[in-house]
């Protein structure tokens, strides 16, 4: 029997617009996906998916998970006809929009079926392979969640005529955040085809917001490396805002923010794709992350995720 993980991750900045050579700051979190492969008798492949979810997350993504699997599979060159096999989908990593699970189930697929035919996959034709395998799930992969995913830390990750680049982001010390789901499953692809409408609705009005993130993300990465989390949580919010009036968030997520700020976060944002899923928010210390996730629990939010991230 092969194994394989991929960690979760979460996006501080630039987290929709990736494709549009937009840089984005992600770090993968400690929480991962845990996937076994193991031969069996039969003609093909079976699943089992015991992550635990957002309610009706799995449902809703088992088309595309399906295709998902078969992708990752044709891309490896691997013939399940030939060899069945049975995947077993777990781990600790909660199954929902704007954490990277497609990511991770990718990964770690690529993985599990690398160490049980012992195909000598290096870490980069890992990662490739879990880029292939998030097309059906967003249309178009940019390749950041896998990238972090596969490779872990924290990361600056960018797009240049379609060349996947990325650099690692030292902190002078590792710093909290916490997470927490809106219950809302976001359709990633369909989210795609939205940003396309607002480009052709008003094009310079489009690019002038993405420059702004631009300059957010460039401002951010600064006051990462040199520990000013007071200016990190600012631009956070501050980039919050915009997605607000570009119609990304969600009135869930809005609210999270909110709560999250009002009770000491530094700065707050909706991670991920958007409409839906997660918000982040920057908690340095165990006592104000603690405050904060049990301010999300009172108000009835229990799909949180706390998360230490950056370092050397």
């Amino acid at each position: 029997m092969g194994q394989g993980t991929g960690f979760g991750k979460t996006i501080l900045i630039g987290d929709q617009f990736v494709l549009d050579e937009v840089p984005a700051i992600v770090s993968a979190i400690s929480y991962e996906t845990l996937t076994t492969v193991e031969r069996i008798n039969g003609d093909g492949w079976v699943l089992e998916d015991n992550r635990i979810e957002v309610p009706g997350y799995k449902e809703k993504k088992k088309e595309q998970q399906v295709g998902s699997i078969n992708r990752v599979l044709e891309v490896m060159n691997f013939d399940a006809k030939k060899n069945p096999i049975k995947i077993t989908v777990g781990g600790d990593l909660l199954a929902g929009s704007g954490v990277g699970a497609s990511a991770a189930s990718c990964v770690s697929l690529a993985r599990a079926l690398n160490d049980e035919f012992k195909l000598g996959y290096s870490i980069e034709q890992i990662n490739h392979v879990a880029w292939q395998g998030e097309f059906p799930y967003h249309g178009v992969a940019s390749g950041v969640d896998n990238t972090a995913s596969t490779y872990g830390g924290l990361l600056r990750f960018w797009l240049k005529d379609g060349k996947q680049n990325f650099e690692r982001i030292k902190t002078p010390k590792p710093f909290e955040i916490v997470l927490c789901n809106s219950g809302i499953t976001a359709n990633t692809a369909a989210l795609d085809e939205f940003i396309e409408v607002q480009k052709k609705d008003n094009a310079a009005l489009f690019r002038s917001r993405l420059d702004t993130i631009i300059s957010q993300g460039i401002e951010m990465k600064k006051a990462l490396e040199a520990g000013d989390f007071a200016n990190v949580g600012r631009v956070m919010t501050e980039n919050h805002k915009l997605l607000v009036e570009m119609d990304m968030s969600h009135e869930i997520l809005d609210h999270l923010c909110k709560l999250a700020l009002e009770n000491g976060a530094l700065g707050a944002k909706v991670t991920g794709g958007g409409r839906g899923g997660y918000m982040i928010a920057l908690t340095p210390g165990k006592e104000l992350q603690d405050k904060v996730a049990s301010a999300f629990e009172r108000a009835g939010y229990t799909l949180i995720i706390k998360a230490t991230i950056g370092g050397s």
